[in-house]
């Protein structure tokens, strides 16, 4: 069995390491000067890997400048380019940046021609030293895949297959992993697919795991939580992201905490010494049997910072999970990107005002997308859709229709608000 270890900028990640925590920007590259600070705020934060949006070659040379900044600084923590749809911006980015994040699918419409730049990005990533992440999301699997597969964990295990045996024949293994989703149980199963196949191949690459838009507040860590800690404990994964609709500094300590309960088996909910503490430790005590059905149900008695849990509060931790895990559904579902420069508005705001304004539905699923890069593709469980178009311009989803596009931002969950409520007076 062969062991892959990728080395970000002397950062180690692979099988038998430690598992490394990252984290995204979400301010606008371009901002050199917010970029730095919250760059700095990541490192402080703990984070061993900083992402950042690099949508077009202004913001590759804008990175190129963060990046000058911070080591002049002392902040030597590798920083990777996200890269959506372009070769040529991933290939410029391959010379600035520690790590690339790609789809590679995304290259080009035409499979041969994405094939063809892939290997090219691929040259230039082994002249410069780049580390590569390739990021199979899904929801963004393209035509050619969902017709052979489906939009399922089998056809995201199928579209990476493609792209890894390219690295292999290109003698490329400076690589990382991922197949995300934001439905719990499709990212395990995913994962799952991935880890089996590369066993049988004796080729065992890092993987970086995550739930993509888990949203905010308790909902998202337990969602995170569950998830990564179902995979954690079957011993895969090599690095990972908490996605949360909050500042991007939150994510690390929840990442730390999720890691922490496994190196050093704190597997006692009992007591805690803070509230993330406690719906941590739960997500991950139970969350793994929940999602690999082991267990239909379970009892919760807990202290927090030496008080004891009211049964209110445990019950909704309960309901969290349950719904977490896809077991049992108590109220409405969200989906929500973090965001990041790509995002023109106000993102953590205009989802926690939906939230709010929604809170009294059940059985819906409703998203609040960034952008339309992976907004569309990502949200495409969802019931309703909030997606920001351009500056100040909102698309309205039913499903993955966009039935209006180019609201007014101050308009626009009006407009959702008033789309799902036609919608249950037309039933």
């Amino acid at each position: 069995m062969r062991n892959i270890i990728a080395n970000v900028a002397g950062l180690e990640i692979g099988r038998g390491l430690p598992v490394a925590i990252q984290t995204m920007c979400n301010c606008n590259t371009n901002d050199i000067e917010a970029a730095v600070a919250q760059c700095n705020a990541m490192r402080d934060a703990g984070a061993q890997l900083i992402r950042l949006t690099t949508q077009g070659v202004r913001e590759v040379e804008s990175l190129r400048q963060i990046k000058n900044i911070l080591r002049q600084q002392g902040n030597m923590v590798p920083l990777v380019a996200d890269v959506h749809f372009s070769s040529d911006v991933a290939i410029v980015a391959a010379e600035v940046a520690d790590k690339v994040r790609i789809n590679p699918g995304n290259f080009a419409t035409e499979h041969e021609k994405a094939q063809r730049d892939f290997k090219r990005f691929i040259e230039v990533c082994k002249e410069h030293n780049t580390a590569v992440r390739i990021g199979i999301n899904h929801g963004s699997l393209g035509k050619r895949i969902t017709e052979l597969y489906g939009n399922t964990a089998q056809g995201m295990k199928e579209a990476m297959v493609e792209w890894v045996e390219m690295c292999i024949a290109e003698d490329f293994y400076n690589v990382v992993l991922s197949l995300k989703a934001s439905n719990t149980l499709v990212m395990v199963e995913a994962y799952r697919l991935l880890n089996r196949w590369m066993e049988e191949q004796g080729v065992i690459f890092p993987l970086h795991l995550g739930v993509t838009e888990a949203g905010n507040g308790d909902m998202g860590r337990i969602k995170s939580a569950a998830a990564i800690a179902t995979l954690l404990r079957d011993g895969i994964g090599d690095t990972i992201r908490v996605s949360l609709t909050e500042s991007p500094v939150n994510e690390l300590p929840v990442a730390e905490k999720i890691v922490r309960f496994f190196s050093e088996q704190e597997q006692q909910q009992a007591g805690a010494e803070s509230w993330e503490d406690l719906i941590i430790n739960i997500a991950c005590t139970y969350g793994p049997d929940l999602l690999d059905r082991k267990i239909d149900d379970f009892d919760l008695d807990a202290t927090c910072k030496g008080e004891k849990v009211s049964a209110e509060a445990l019950q909704d931790i309960k309901d969290n999970l349950l719904q977490a895990t896809r077991r049992r559904f108590t109220k409405c579902e969200y989906v929500a990107c973090p965001g990041c420069g790509r995002t023109l508005y106000n993102l953590e705001e205009t989802f926690n005002e939906v939230k709010r304004r929604t809170s009294h539905l059940s059985g819906y699923c409703i998203a609040v997308m960034g952008c339309i890069v992976n907004g569309p593709g990502e949200m495409a469980d969802a019931d309703y859709g909030y997606v920001g178009e351009g500056k100040g311009k909102v698309s309205i989803y039913r499903g993955k229709e966009a039935v209006r596009r180019s609201v007014p931002q101050e308009e626009a969950i009006d407009a959702l608000l008033e789309l799902i409520e036609n919608d249950q007076k037309n039933k």
